[in-house]
């Protein structure tokens, strides 16, 4: 699905783990894998300087990623920066040609998520690329054996929550696209959840849904997606969630507008709530808009 991942980690997030998987991770389709970690400037006597041994530590604990034995064409590199950090990580994905930047995030309140939300907004603005969410709590439990089948599948199956919006549909073009040229995701779920809250006659026709999900499970399938379609009835985030539960998946996909969504954390809205609520990974595209 992607060639290039950026793994930005400030090792509390759980993410410095996966540079002992980096053959697994691999395996999940990427040609090249970028692990990132940026070294604050400080500040002694008021004066800005460069803290060489912070720089020289994180060095040496991501340099376990490059001594895992690769097959030909795949290939690790380390970046340790000092600085701004959304400065660096613009420059260092747009260095290596990133077509994914992946990132942790905290559960444990929403202002939290609001503070960690700055640079991903930060992010999100400035890189045209998907980003996916993982949960560091999450992360951090699994054992190796466990890890190690994840790192392996991160692609595999995506669920796309789907409504037949303009989202929707260009989230469908970039997954088809993905899959065109690198062969992942296998598999696809596209649920679409008839929102009990909205009066019934304000709803869309049941078959006008059906006809919409079958024209885009079509479209994923020329891609040779393996497309499993299916339609529930309830609060939206919630259906999501259980739809994640008993579809076997690998991820949750999903788009939204620059208006709402991912870039304004503190607005309510579905991708915001999916993104606090969902212990599954996310991967964020961005809007045709």
């Amino acid at each position: 699905m992607f060639k290039c991942a950026l793994v930005c980690t400030d090792f509390t997030d759980s993410l410095q783990r996966l540079i002992k998987f980096v053959p697994d991770v691999v395996q999940s389709g990427l040609d090249k894998i970028v692990f990132f970690h940026n070294v604050a400037i400080t500040a002694e006597r008021e004066i800005p300087k460069v803290d060489a041994a912070a720089i020289a530590s994180a060095e040496e604990t991501l340099a376990t990623a490059q001594e895992a034995t690769l097959p030909d064409g795949k290939s690790v590199v380390v970046e340790v920066c000092s600085g701004r950090v959304l400065d660096n990580i613009s420059k260092v994905a747009r260095r290596h040609h990133a077509d994914v930047v992946i990132l942790g995030t905290p559960t444990r309140s929403l202002l939290t998520e609001r503070i960690f939300g700055s640079t991903t907004v930060g992010i999100a603005k400035q890189l045209e690329i998907p980003l996916m969410i993982l949960r560091p709590p999450l992360v951090s439990a699994y054992r190796e054996q466990e890890l190690s089948l994840r790192c392996q599948t991160l692609f595999d199956h995506l669920l796309v929550p789907f409504d037949g919006s303009k989202s929707a549909n260009h989230l469908v073009e970039n997954i088809k696209a993905a899959a065109q040229t690198h062969s992942h995701p296998k598999q696809c779920t596209l649920c679409w959840v008839v929102d009990d809250s909205i009066r019934v006659e304000l709803r869309q026709p049941e078959d006008q849904v059906k006809a919409l999900l079958q024209d885009a499970k079509a479209n994923l399938e020329a891609a040779g997606i393996e497309v499993f379609s299916e339609m529930r009835a309830g609060d939206p985030q919630s259906e999501i969630l259980k739809s994640a539960e008993v579809n076997d998946i690998s991820a949750i996909a999903i788009s939204s507008g620059k208006s709402k969504g991912i870039l304004k954390w503190s607005v309510p809205s579905f991708t915001s709530a999916l993104l606090r609520s969902s212990w599954h990974p996310v991967i964020h595209f961005p809007s045709a808009n």
